[in-house]
Order: C-alpha cells, then sequence, then structure tokens
C-alpha cells in the first residue's frame, strides 16, 4: 500500500482509504433518504478489519451516517487498533434542536459526541460537511471560531471542508482555511481536481490536498447495473431517488464501460483498479474512499493499491468521458 500526505497535514494516508457512509445503514434525513439498505454489521466488521491488515490506515465517517451509527461501528470493528489509524469525521447535516447545524454550540455538541461514538478523545481530521452557513453566511466566522477552539482544547488536530460546488469552495477556502478538501471525483465527474480548474489551482495554492468521495461512482463504473434491468432500492436508501441509478442514465454510462471492459478486463477488480487509479492519478489527490458493505468490496478495492495506470492508460480513460 502507498501512502500520501493529506494536503498542510502531518497524516500520511493509505492512497486507497475507507469511507464509512454505508455502515450507517438506512437513514434520513430532514425526511430525504440519505443511508444505505441493507448493510449487515458483523459483514462491515470483517471488511474493516480486513482493510487494515492489508494497510488501510485511514476511514472517513461523519455524525449523519446512521445518526452516529457509522461511527460506532467503526469503532466497534477498530477496538484495539482504534488508536493506529487516522479517523476523519464530519459535522453540518444533523442539527437537532438547534436552528442550524453550524450554530457553534451544536458544533462542539456535535464533536463531543463523535468523540464518544468513536471512544477517542482526539478527532484526528474534522470536516464541515457542507457549505451552506446560512443566509449571508451568518453562521460561518462563529462556527470557524468554535473549530479554533477545539483544535486549541486537543479535540480535533486538523480541518477539512467538504462542498458540492466550486462556488462553496472558493468563497469558503479563504475563511475557512481548512488543511483538506473533500467532494466527489470519478472518471464522470473531475470538476474539482481537473489541472487548471480554480478548485485545483487554489489547492495547489494554499498547500491543499483532496480526498475523493464516490470515485466508482457509488458503483456505477463497475459495470453492475444494467438498463434492461435498473436497481430498485428499498426505503431509507439514498440511490432511490439518485437519477444516475434511472435506466436512461445508465444506457448513457454503458459504451463507456464497455469500453473499459474492452481495454482492462471485465472483472470487478480490472474495473476497480481503473477507477481508483485513474482519481490517483490527479496531483491533488490526496486519497479516494470508496464505500464498502463487506470484505468483499474491500478486496476488490484494495486490488487495485499498488497498480497504477500508465499514462497512456490515464489519457485512454480520459478521451473515453470526455464529454
Amino acid at each position: 500500500m502507498n501512502y500520501r500526505k493529506l494536503g498542510k497535514t502531518d497524516l500520511n494516508v493509505s492512497e486507497i482509504s475507507l469511507g464509512c457512509w454505508t455502515l450507517g445503514g438506512r437513514g434520513w434525513s430532514m425526511g430525504q433518504p440519505n443511508g444505505w439498505a441493507d448493510v449487515n454489521e458483523e459483514d462491515a466488521i470483517a471488511a474493516v478489519q480486513y482493510g487494515i491488515e492489508k494497510g488501510v490506515n485511514h476511514f472517513d465517517n461523519a455524525d449523519t451516517y446512521g445518526d452516529g451509527r457509522a461511527e460506532r461501528l467503526l469503532a466497534k470493528a477498530l477496538g484495539k487498533k482504534n488508536r493506529d489509524v487516522i479517523i476523519a469525521t464530519k459535522v453540518g447535516h444533523v442539527k437537532g434542536t438547534a436552528e442550524h447545524a453550524y450554530e457553534p454550540a451544536h458544533i462542539r455538541h456535535q464533536c463531543e459526541q463523535s468523540l464518544i461514538n468513536l471512544k477517542r478523545d482526539r478527532i484526528d481530521l474534522y470536516y464541515f460537511h457542507h457549505g451552506d452557513f446560512g443566509p449571508g453566511d451568518v453562521y460561518l466566522d462563529d462556527a470557524v471560531a468554535m473549530m479554533a477552539k477545539l483544535k486549541k482544547e486537543g479535540k480535533i488536530r486538523w480541518l477539512g471542508l467538504s462542498a458540492y460546488s466550486p462556488a462553496d469552495f472558493l468563497r469558503l477556502c479563504p475563511r475557512i482555511k481548512p488543511d483538506v478538501l473533500q467532494s466527489w471525483a470519478n472518471a464522470t465527474d473531475t470538476q474539482y481536481i481537473r489541472p487548471g480548474s480554480d478548485v485545483e489551482k487554489l489547492m495547489k495554492k494554499e498547500g491543499m490536498s483532496f480526498v475523493a468521495f464516490s470515485p466508482l461512482a457509488q458503483g456505477l463504473l463497475l459495470g453492475k447495473y444494467s438498463s434492461k434491468n435498473p436497481p430498485v432500492f428499498g426505503e431509507g436508501d439514498h440511490r432511490k431517488t439518485d437519477q444516475r441509478f434511472t435506466a436512461e442514465q445508465i444506457a448513457k454510462l454503458e459504451p463507456k464501460v464497455e469500453k473499459l471492459k474492452e481495454r482492462f478486463g471485465r472483472e470487478i477488480k480490472d474495473l476497480s483498479r481503473v477507477a481508483l487509479q485513474y482519481v490517483l492519478s490527479y496531483d491533488v489527490t490526496g486519497c479516494v474512499i470508496p464505500g464498502f458493505r463487506n470484505k468483499a468490496q474491500v478486496e476488490v478495492n484494495l486490488t487495485a493499491a499498488d497498480n497504477p495506470l500508465t499514462q497512456e492508460e490515464v489519457n485512454y480513460i480520459r478521451e473515453t468521458f470526455k464529454d
């Protein structure tokens, strides 16, 4: 397993780390599904433990994943290995009785609860989970001040910003001064990490790096789904309302995935390696954090470790997804 330094931090994380959203199972946020169906606790624990055995040292979590269940399950899976790994978690999507999730007192409360859930006295990397700081960013300055207090108290080590638009990153980074950025990146969408993009230039200027979630496009790049028999997801699974999983959208993707199969192989492990190493080929990428629900999925993803793409292969993938 190769390791990379994350942005301004002193954290050296496995290039292929693991995202823990799935560990929360089914869930809802403000009436909308935001979880994953059919997650078995024993399978998830075995997956985490296998990842550690193979060199994974960084797990990405959030308070909203199963309303804390993912944090608690990760701590259970880690057991005595808890202190040996780097854990990131986030705040921002659970507001409880607060008017806004970024109210300073609420940030402190969620941080303290995450520490309890994770069975830790310090969070290695604590993210703002999104870029909505209220009308006119009314909560921003106080939220940043609270993060500074938590860092001074030793409850968090480094600060990250997760957001869902270039505009959010460009607006917020000068005031938050995060050490690491996080959002999606995969062969279908490299807007944040693409050379010359505004966010990529900002990261290089400020010495930040990028943690890429959804590097497999939630399995769509693995050829798992057919437009002739589109998947049906249960209640509480966020994919139930995601248009990418409709027959129409899968049909648009299928010819591109077929080109990957023709060039790199038809097994899921072949396509996983292509997807993960493609995102890792970008200069600002610190790591990828594919999700998982069992040991078999972690095994597949880790076959990509230490097996980078050639520049010619990167160019082929880029050309395949250019539109």
